[in-house]
């Protein structure tokens, strides 16, 4: 059995990045990484740019100015001004050459054809200048850059429609247990509800992981073999939940022997989550989470989720952590490190009651986990604690 830590670091070293790379639509491009550099194809702003509703002006030594004309915002004609002219501006219209300030119209007093002004002046006051942001042939945004929609928003003022990414990990979502059955069937004794593929795919999707194949497994040994052999040799990652015991129907370890995926670590000093497993076979990361679905939510925010993001070359592959003071008091039992759900809120934290491997309901609530290491045997009130904030 290894620690948290030992377990952190395995995952680190064992994953790497997928090299796949595809073309995709920019609007479809939210959550991708981009695998090459983008270049900016224009200047941006591709002109001098007013930058509010106003007056350009080309700049003399009196407050006064002559009304020559009127730039909108799309207009493309070119009005020459003089020393002491001026010509009504709004947000985002050329600024002619010949000008060389712009003037907010809350500081102009106008007639017909002429405008005074309040204040002074200074040049190229209110002005975007020509490739402010990026100049033509310089760097956009650089490899490795997670496009959110405002890197979309750039990228589309720079007239971009398609970017190289690298290509999202396509993962198999097995679940085993005799005693599970879909929602909507009859609860018959001795039967549950299924919940962990929903809640992991839903964990998945979060993420932005679409392409999901999920199995559903009776505890039978070939049929593990089976589901195991062709989720591995068609994903990039497999998580199976449950099965991976020491109980008589737990086939899932004996089967991952079977198939010669190799163990990278098995069992973790945490609670919840002790039974987990993580191997490799080929280029597919074998992730094997306990059954109880508190437990297998832990592990896949604690482990998996670094997983992803280290394939996915994100160099951001941990969730948050913040530091926080508990609300609450709290007694650990036993030498286990521990993770517990609460309710983080502006520098403070709340544990939850009913910190059970096998209740959702606290996990429902909550919006972070505490982590208690090994040596950690109690939280007193107002306790500065380690928080890791949840993705959602």
């Amino acid at each position: 059995m290894i620690t948290v830590e030992e377990a952190i670091k395995a995952v680190r070293n064992t994953c790497r990045p997928l090299k796949q790379t595809e073309t995709v639509s920019l609007q479809n491009a939210l959550g991708f990484f981009l695998s090459e550099d983008i270049i900016s194809p224009i200047y941006m702003p591709p002109f001098n740019q007013s930058a509010m509703d106003g007056y350009a002006l080309s700049l003399h030594d009196s407050n006064e100015y002559v009304l020559i004309d009127e730039v909108k915002a799309g207009d493309g004609h070119h009005p020459k001004l003089k020393k002491g002219e001026a010509i009504r501006i709004f947000t985002g219209a050329p600024v002619p050459k010949s000008s060389n300030a712009v003037i907010m119209q809350e500081r102009v007093t106008r007639n017909e054809k002429e405008i005074s002004i309040q204040g002074t002046v200074n040049e190229n006051d209110n002005i975007r200048p020509l490739g402010e942001q990026v100049r033509k042939g310089e760097l956009a945004l650089k490899k490795g850059t997670k496009l959110s929609p405002a890197a979309i928003g750039y990228l589309f003022s720079l007239g971009i429609k398609t970017v190289s990414v690298y290509k999202k990990p396509s993962v198999a979502l097995i679940t085993t247990g005799n005693e599970l059955i879909e929602p909507g069937q009859n609860l018959e004794y001795g039967k549950i509800y299924e919940s962990n593929s929903g809640m992991i795919q839903s964990a998945l999707i979060n993420l932005g992981i679409k392409k999901i194949q999920k199995y559903k497994i009776e505890d039978n040994y070939a049929a593990t073999i089976e589901a195991l052999k062709e989720a591995i040799d068609t994903n990039d990652l497999v998580i199976i939940t449950g099965g991976i015991s020491v109980g008589d129907y737990d086939f899932v370890g004996k089967a991952l022997q079977e198939l010669q995926v190799d163990e990278v670590f098995y069992k973790v000093k945490q609670k919840p989550g002790k039974p987990l497993f993580f191997g490799k076979k080929g280029d597919s990361l074998i992730f094997a989470l306990p059954g109880n679905p508190a437990a297998a939510l832990s592990c896949f925010y604690m482990y998996v989720y670094s997983a992803l993001q280290l394939i996915q070359n994100n160099p951001s592959i941990n969730l948050p952590r913040v530091k926080a003071k508990s609300e609450t008091k709290y007694i650990k039992k036993g030498d286990r490190a521990q993770f517990l759900k609460a309710i983080y809120n502006e520098g403070n934290v709340i544990l939850l009651e009913g910190q059970s491997s096998s209740m959702l309901q606290t996990f429902a609530l909550s919006n972070a986990l505490v982590y208690l290491p090994s040596h950690h045997s109690e939280v007193k009130l107002n306790e500065d604690v380690d928080v890791i904030l949840l993705p959602f």
